[in-house]
């Protein structure tokens, strides 16, 4: 049960994910919306305040998005955030026109009203901003809370309507206080009590799954990643036998990847998991393929036939479990309704369901990642399954590039195994967001003993990333990716190059295929 909400409008914002995940950070639960949800259904929820996110528009275009203008009958505080900010305050009689000097990177804001949004922080701080509009004449009704060099209007506040707006991103880490203005906003001016709590989230999900299972038989496939392995955990404290979880072994784990899986579910946490092992058949449909896509679509129709192997042989099964995330409901198009740009083919959202006509049980798609992991340690799961890195659906099938042979398979493996194992060694698993290696389908001259060799380029991916929606690439030590290429190069067979990528995302995703 919700009892306190931030809704947060999204007008195109690139850092809309971000916005709902600070407000997160101060135990206060966020739910993005699209910009024109009407007020009626807004005014259903336990709403605290409404944040009014940026966006790449201009007020004054014609096709400009906007919310309701009842939006501020709701009674509610609301917080406009750059576009947000334009927008409420031409909603509430102010002019916004292109300014003169755009304002793009750091600026220092100066503060000049601290008894609301700004209190306690200092007379001058760092703020990001990016608009190339502005306020320029408020009008009666609206206060000054601070400005810039070049924005007179940097911050504003309209003591009738509640609303408050920001000519700059508080959300992001290049605004230093921008946590401490997030928190003044939810507690100082909507009266938030903090309780969003994982704790809480915890026991009040159990008695969800349990009202609606009742006495039926759940299905979890099972992949050793965070999140199903959260979600398996959650739903056996909530329905103990009841639960099932199927592992397909498609050929393209990690090495021990699978011993490893059974050994903490059916040996340490004595869960009922069923392994088919599908490899060969997913292997023989992969024979000759080298289109990234179509190999995602052929190993997605595998997984399906294997699943369905399984979960035919298991009595009074009603419900499929899925580790859906929040981030996979928004960018897989389903965010509230509204369709989102589709990047990858195999999100956990959509698809699977329908082909097995079960009613689906998915009790984290309200979480951010750091929220599940959160929740994992506080379930007891072990640290090396609650901080693992994310690894793809379709597993190394698309981290080798071009066709997917066992021989490449067990190249990659031997290569993928060494680089985690010398990243730990050297206490950096934790500070990397994501790290993996890729197998190229080139072969380069190289010298090897006295003979000249002709064989695969391993490619090493670190990145650094709080949200994996932008990424920057890890400083791994040389020293520690010189004994990575070394070991590969002499311990690996078939290898006798080592590349590392330094490209950030975007322009590159994370993943190569």
């Amino acid at each position: 049960m919700i009892r306190e909400m931030i809704a947060i409008l999204d007008f195109g914002s690139q850092y809309i994910q971000l916005i709902a995940r600070r407000v997160r950070e101060h135990n206060v639960y966020s739910r993005i919306f699209p910009a024109r949800t009407p007020v009626a259904e807004l005014s259903k929820l336990p709403l605290k305040g409404i944040i009014l996110s940026g966006g790449p528009a201009s007020v004054y275009e014609a096709n400009a998005p906007r919310c309701d203008e009842r939006i501020f009958d709701l009674g509610v505080p609301i917080l406009g955030i750059c576009y947000g900010m334009q927008l409420g305050c031409q909603m509430l009689g102010a002019e916004v026109i292109r300014a003169k000097s755009h304002e793009y990177g750091r600026a220092t804001l100066a503060i000049l009203d601290k008894s609301d949004l700004f209190a306690g922080l200092p007379d001058d701080t760092l703020v990001w901003a990016s608009h190339g509009d502005q306020v320029a004449n408020p009008g009666q009704g609206f206060v000054k809370l601070a400005q810039t060099k070049t924005c007179p209007w940097a911050a504003i506040r309209h003591a009738q309507k509640k609303f408050f707006g920001v000519q700059f991103h508080p959300e992001v880490s290049h605004t230093p206080k921008g946590s401490e203005i997030l928190k003044n906003f939810l507690y100082g001016v909507c009266g938030c009590t903090g309780d969003w709590k994982m704790s809480d989230f915890v026991t009040e999900t159990v008695q969800s799954i349990r009202r609606q299972v009742d006495d039926a038989t759940v299905i979890c496939g099972l992949s050793g990643g965070v999140d199903s392995s959260v979600t398996a955990a959650l739903l056996h404290q909530a329905i103990g036998a009841q639960l099932v979880c199927i592992l397909v072994d498609n050929g393209l784990l990690r090495r021990n990847e699978r011993e490893s899986i059974v050994s903490t579910f059916r040996d340490h946490f004595h869960m009922d998991l069923r392994v088919v092992d599908w490899s060969s058949q997913f292997l023989a449909a992969l024979a000759g393929v080298t289109d990234p896509q179509q190999k995602r679509k052929i190993i997605g129709a595998e997984f399906i036939q294997a699943f369905k192997s399984e979960a035919g042989k298991i009595p009074n099964a009603k419900f499929l479990a899925q580790g859906t995330l929040y981030p996979d409901v928004i960018e897989s198009g389903h965010k509230d309704g509204n369709p989102a740009a589709n990047i990858k083919l195999h999100h956990n959202v959509g698809g699977l369901p329908a082909q097995l006509g079960f009613e689906l049980v998915e009790p984290l798609r309200d979480l951010f990642k750091d929220e599940v992991r959160v929740v994992g340690e506080y379930l007891g799961l072990p640290d090396d399954i609650v901080w693992r890195h994310p690894f793809p659906g379709p597993g190394l099938g698309v981290r080798i590039l071009g066709e997917v042979t066992p021989q490449r398979l067990e190249v990659l493996r031997a290569a993928d195994e060494i680089l985690i194992d010398e990243i730990k060694a050297a206490g950096l698993y934790p500070k990397i967001s994501q790290a993996l290696a890729v197998l190229v389908p080139v072969s380069t001259v190289g010298v090897m003993g006295d003979e000249r060799s002709y064989e695969s380029v391993i490619a090493i991916r670190a990145v650094d990333t709080t949200d994996f929606m932008t990424a920057d690439f890890s400083r791994i030590p040389y020293e520690v990716l010189s004994t990575i290429s070394s070991r590969i190069i002499n311990e690996v067979r078939g290898v006798n190059r080592v590349v590392y990528d330094i490209s950030s995302k975007p322009p590159a995703t994370i993943e190569w295929e």
